[in-house]
């Protein structure tokens, strides 16, 4: 068996922070003098629009690979799927939670969810935070953990499929065209990617900076809350009815407001100052065990008033109207059993008491 080589991307910071500059340029010097890892270096990747040579080159990768940025793994995972590259969550062991956290994070997220939508290919996407270590030799060894398990994978799975090919059963090549072992069963697929011009000036082109909402469809229950709150045309649905960020430029810079009403919190920011909201893993918040609050980065006010001021701040410069909460604030607890009250339900009464 031929060696298995993983495919690196490191995701620059924006701006050029000298101490964050000077960890990239350590972590990239040493990965291209590992053997088995194909590495790329790219702008940061939240603004990464696309026409721009850095994602067509991540769009051309096939088969597992790891992306390092300067962003929590979850958020950059379920951007990744935002615009079409997808896969499995591949877990890596800089970022992991402990073992208490790890259970909770389990069973918050069973079944919560409707998932991400479309054909998955047989791939691991692995996100490394920067932010995890302040030494390249962490993330190289990680990096090789990573490609020795990927590479067993691969020949655990090849190793499975050997006994059908024997009976000369052949299995059908997905749709998507990565096969079982992760390469790209289309040749002209393979001519396209080498025919682009991926030359470090091309990747490293700086592009726009931006700012729009991420959502982690592994909790959102497509409620539409967000789409009921933002009045600036930044969520729509699909044919399906399912909620998706349509127009991710309507969106106002440095507003999470949409990102504070969401009650599964399924919407991140990955650029905001609050690692709640930032994409941080959740977990431990079955029910309502923390304050809210707190969680997601507030003092004095909470996160719905919070979300109710931001939205309406953006609406005067924008020469509009501010609405309060009257609009798209729903009252969680309609239609429901005369159960006693939970904590949401406590503030959103709260809420309807100031008479915003």
């Amino acid at each position: 068996m031929s060696q298995y080589r993983l495919t690196v991307v490191l995701s620059q910071a924006p701006g050029k922070h000298p101490a964050k500059r000077s960890l990239e340029e350590s972590i990239a010097a040493a990965l291209i003098m590992e053997s088995g890892l194909d590495v790329a270096v790219i702008p940061n990747l939240y603004d990464l629009g696309p026409d721009h040579t850095g994602r067509l080159y991540l769009e051309g990768v096939r088969g597992d690979f790891c992306v390092l940025t300067w962003h929590f793994p979850r958020a950059i995972f379920w951007l990744l799927d935002r615009i079409g590259i997808k896969g499995h969550f591949g877990e890596n062991q800089l970022s992991a939670p402990n073992d208490e956290d790890e259970e909770e994070m389990e069973a918050e997220s069973t079944n919560r969810g409707i998932g991400a939508a479309g054909d998955i290919p047989n791939r691991h996407i692995y996100c490394l935070d920067l932010r995890d270590r302040n030494t390249p030799e962490a993330f190289v060894a990680e990096l090789k953990r990573i490609a020795k398990e990927c590479g067993e994978r691969r020949q655990a799975e090849s190793a499975a499929k050997a006994p059908l090919l024997q009976l000369g059963v052949q299995r059908p090549e997905p749709a998507n065209g990565v096969s079982a072992n992760g390469t790209n069963g289309k040749h002209h697929e393979l001519q396209l990617l080498e025919n682009q011009d991926f030359t470090p000036e091309k990747l490293l082109a700086t592009p726009n900076r931006r700012w729009y909402p991420v959502i982690d469809y592994s909790r959102c229950t497509n409620c539409l809350e967000c789409l009921d709150f933002c009045l600036f045309g930044v969520y729509g649905v699909d044919s399906f009815e399912r909620l998706y960020v349509e127009s991710q430029d309507n969106c106002k810079k440095g507003c999470p407001a949409c990102s504070r009403v969401c009650p599964e919190q399924a919407i991140m920011f990955p650029e905001y100052k609050s690692a709640a909201i930032a994409g941080a893993p959740v977990g431990g918040i079955t029910g309502i065990k923390i304050d809210l609050s707190k969680l997601f980065g507030g003092e004095d006010a909470d996160p719905v008033a919070q979300a109710v001021a931001e939205r309406d701040r953006e609406l005067v410069a924008d020469g509009r109207t501010a609405v309060g909460a009257t609009v798209g604030l729903p009252k969680r607890q309609e239609n429901k059993s005369n159960a006693p009250k939970d904590d949401l339900d406590k503030l959103v009464d709260d809420l309807d008491a100031l008479d915003l």
